[in-house]
């Protein structure tokens, strides 16, 4: 069952809108940047980044523009400093590439730095970026166990619990009065919870794809997307795609 939503004005944006829901016991706020919070815990959550994806766009000779990561990571830093949290997960695909850590310019790095000072910070590994991140603060990690919930990149096959993951970058298609908007999105049922992707260069798959079947249970599932300030629950049946 999730709450109202709740205001917090921001000192350069209008007021934004988060949306609270539980998984597994745990109260989690979803904010319209695409990152969740835990309150209980202090723990803020986001996934597949795909960092320094123009520049492994670049090393296979497409160029694009390089800019994606500082603005990702501006982002990050607005949905931090929201939130304040004592512990920060990045939820796999942290990097477009195995390459990408290594090779992030040195301003990628100060700014990672800044966010991470005073907290803990842990990297999940995800399959763009198996071997964890280099010379980053926070440790790596395959999995984690926290407040009794349980945070991996791809989601299990087999329901678990407390679930927490990404990898799918779900999206939904809304249509009304013959126009339809299409949103990155949130996609819980109450048992697990699929995170969107929060790097601004990465796409969206609709929820509505073979790949999120058996994950959720239908009647009971929920798209939170985001929009501008806010995010909209709209039940799965509601959809369209």
């Amino acid at each position: 069952m999730h709450g109202l939503a709740r205001l917090r004005a921001t000192s350069d944006q209008l007021p934004t809108a988060f949306i609270e829901t539980e998984l597994n016991g745990q109260t989690v706020v979803l904010d319209p940047g695409g990152a969740i919070y835990l309150p209980d815990c202090g723990l803020l959550c986001v996934s597949d980044l795909h960092l320094e994806k123009g520049a492994a766009y670049a090393r296979r000779g497409q160029l694009l523009p390089p800019w994606d990561t500082f603005a990702t990571l501006k982002i990050l830093g607005t949905v931090i400093a929201r939130h304040n949290p004592r512990v920060v997960v990045s939820l796999g695909d942290n990097f477009h590439d195995r390459r990408g850590s290594a090779e992030m310019p040195e301003l990628g790095r100060m700014l990672i730095r800044e966010m991470a000072m005073g907290r803990e910070w842990i990297w999940i590994s995800g399959n763009h970026d198996p071997d964890g991140v280099e010379n980053l603060p926070g440790i790596s990690a395959e999995t984690l166990d926290h407040g009794g919930l349980h945070f991996r990149h791809d989601p299990l096959k087999e329901p678990h619990a407390g679930e927490i993951s990404g990898h799918l970058h779900p999206a939904a298609m809304l249509v009304r009065r013959e126009r339809g908007v299409r949103r990155p999105c949130f996609a819980t049922d109450g048992k697990r919870l699929i995170m969107p992707s929060f790097g601004v260069m990465t796409g969206g798959l609709d929820l509505r794809h073979k790949a999120f079947a058996g994950l959720f249970e239908k009647t009971r599932l929920v798209a939170h997307m985001l929009g501008q300030g806010r995010v909209h629950s709209i039940s799965y049946s509601r959809l369209n795609g």
